[in-house]
């Protein structure tokens, strides 16, 4: 379906203000058009003439006396000429008033829509597979979610206000001329659409042009926002000119697709106006002959052209707009190609599991991303309820992808991964996630409060006391407490007041709070310092106890008590046992472990 037929559909909810702006409109085009019929009697007053004819068996002098006949047929020029005054001066307040409101009501309309469409589509990203994010950059996200549905707002804007205003002007206008003299109305309409068919071929050169510039502000907002956030990387490297060269040929890309399409949308003003300028001559010269042979007055041909002239502002709107409009056209396209990305897999409904109870299996699970090359061959394993299970290996082994797919972050391609005999794959996510826990090295803290980041997303679930308990049991009260203002301290951008440690034991409150019966454990202590490592290391120890834990491990000195060690080698479980079984084995895992042992005492 095309973007504008879309856009069309989040017109619902305003129905009732959209006709309401249509019908203000509609009276004040109206209202414009009278104003330039009432110039008849004004020109007949002027010259001391009757400023209206009863009687008369044209359709104009008709309307006139229907409509104002009483006010202004009086016999006296100058009383006449007043009240032709005094009538034109209310129409155009009436007029004024009215456009006004419909503008006013269009704007409800139009700002109620985009925000709309923001609300859907921020939904929509929540509900996501993880593998979308992998691709895309979170800049390119930043300019969907704002620029471009703020672009779309043009052709909302233009649609709904201007050009719809426009063309119940022209369509006023038009059937004002066409009371005035149907001969010269039908000439017109016959020779301008000769002319608009020029401007069609600009349209498709002007969408690609504006969708191409989109594509790079996007490229824009995500050099910004990595650089931004990696400024100490550039110093520390010395990448400042690098960046700012990477960043000034992008930007030069972004200009050569903007100036190229606004070239081509500029080329449409000035070329309607060409067109309507010519269409407005023949009519001048046609209608001359009209008033030569006696078949029109002067004052009413003068009226025509006069009227003529306004016809020109509402045609010139209506022939750009489809120029303007690709640029919000290209918006959409973008927007909608979120919208139109496929969510997480839906689940088979009443496939609800409450609690763990017995085991997580792996059976002969295969996996791969985008590429061609494999990430996991066939790799099972089994964890029973109260069991920790460690994952160790080489970086790139699989470890990782391992655990992302239990929480369905991803999907395997072959095999199965059950949890008490149920595969993932048939439970509601809610269901599943529930049952969850997941505590990574890479430590995300909120720009909000300490409290609300320990009860990340069920802040009126939990009291004051449970938090404050939960924070002790992880080791992070004390810190907390001496805060600026404690629990109610906002952290700041990616938490940027706090230390590693700090961050990596308000993540495990935040799991510890949650107290979930399957915990998904990314070894937080590697890249912390003696101290910080203590303490995260016994707010780990209290998060683990009781509980199912699949742990990747770094340092396998933290994982010598394990219940079953997995070691991965290419995608592949090589070995699988206890620490000191493994040991004796003289395999992988000895060798592993005697790299690092060698390491440590170096």
């Amino acid at each position: 379906m095309k973007p504008y037929r879309r856009l069309i559909r989040y017109l619902g909810p305003y129905q009732l203000i959209f006709v309401a702006s249509l019908a203000a409109m509609a009276l004040g085009s109206l209202l414009d058009g009278f104003t330039m019929i009432l110039l008849i009697p004004f020109l007949r007053s002027l010259f001391g003439q009757a400023a209206v004819m009863p009687g008369a068996g044209n359709l104009v002098e008709k309307v006139l006396e229907f409509t104002v006949g009483g006010l202004i047929g009086g016999t006296d020029p100058r009383a006449s000429l007043r009240n032709v005054v005094i009538v034109v001066l209310v129409a155009l307040l009436l007029k004024n008033a009215l456009f006004y409101a419909a503008r006013v009501f269009s704007m409800v309309v139009r700002e109620g829509i985009v925000r709309d469409m923001r609300d859907q589509l921020y939904g929509h990203l929540q509900r996501l597979p993880l593998g979308f994010f992998d691709r895309i950059k979170t800049g390119q996200l930043v300019a969907r979610v704002f620029t471009d549905t703020n672009q779309t707002k043009e052709i909302i804007t233009h649609a709904m206000a201007d050009v719809l205003r426009q063309a119940i002007s022209l369509f006023a206008f038009v059937a004002m001329l066409f009371i005035i003299s149907w001969k010269l109305s039908l000439l017109a309409l016959v020779v301008a659409p000769l002319f608009l068919g020029f401007l069609k071929p600009m349209l498709w050169r002007l969408r690609r042009g504006y969708r191409g510039a989109y594509d790079a502000q996007g490229e824009l907002t995500s050099m910004l926002q990595e650089t931004a956030s990696g400024a100490r990387l550039v110093k520390a490297y010395g990448a400042e000119k690098f960046e700012h060269e990477r960043f000034r040929e992008t930007n030069r890309t972004f200009f050569k697709h903007m100036v190229r399409a606004e070239r081509i949308r500029l080329l449409g003003s000035p070329l309607s106006e060409v067109l309507g300028s010519i269409v407005t001559l023949i009519i001048v010269w046609v209608g001359a002959q009209f008033v030569f042979r006696g078949e029109l007055t002067a004052e009413a041909f003068l009226t025509f052209l006069t009227i003529s002239l306004r016809v020109q502002a509402p045609i010139k709107t209506l022939t750009t707009f489809p120029a303007r409009a690709q640029l919000a056209l290209a918006a959409a396209d973008r927007f909608f190609e979120i919208l139109d990305t496929g969510i997480e897999p839906v689940t088979a409904p009443g496939r609800e599991l409450e609690r763990f109870e017995r085991e997580v299996v792996y059976e002969d699970v295969h996996f791969q991303y985008d590429s061609d090359e494999p990430v996991l061959r066939g790799v099972s394993f089994e964890v029973k309820r109260g069991e920790v299970a460690a994952l160790v290996g080489p970086s790139g082994a699989g470890k990782s992808t391992i655990v992302d797919l239990l929480p369905r972050f991803y999907q395997p391609q072959r095999g199965r991964i059950s949890v008490d005999g149920v595969n993932v794959a048939e439970l509601s996510l809610d269901s599943l996630r529930n049952l969850l826990g997941v505590v990574s090295q890479e430590t995300v803290i909120f720009h909000d409060t300490v409290r609300a980041n320990i009860a990340y997303g069920t802040a009126d679930r939990y009291s004051q006391e449970e938090i404050e308990a939960a924070a002790r049991a992880a080791n992070a009260h004390e810190f907390i407490e001496r805060l600026p203002e404690g629990y109610d301290t906002l952290l700041g951008d990616r938490g940027v007041r706090l230390s590693g440690g700090q961050r990596q034991r308000i993540a495990i409150a935040r799991a510890l709070l949650r107290d979930p019966p399957l915990l998904i454990l990314d070894e937080a202590t590697s890249a912390l310092d003696t101290e910080s490592e203590r303490l995260v290391q016994g707010a780990i120890d209290r998060l683990m106890a009781n509980r199912t834990v699949i742990v990747v491990a770094h340092r396998l000195s933290t994982i010598q008590g394990a219940d079953k060690i997995i070691v991965l080698d290419d995608g592949q479980i090589v070995e699988s046992g206890r620490h000191d079984d493994l040991l004796t084995q003289q395999g992988p895992y000895r060798r592993l472990y005697e790299m690092q042992f060698k390491r440590g005492s170096d």
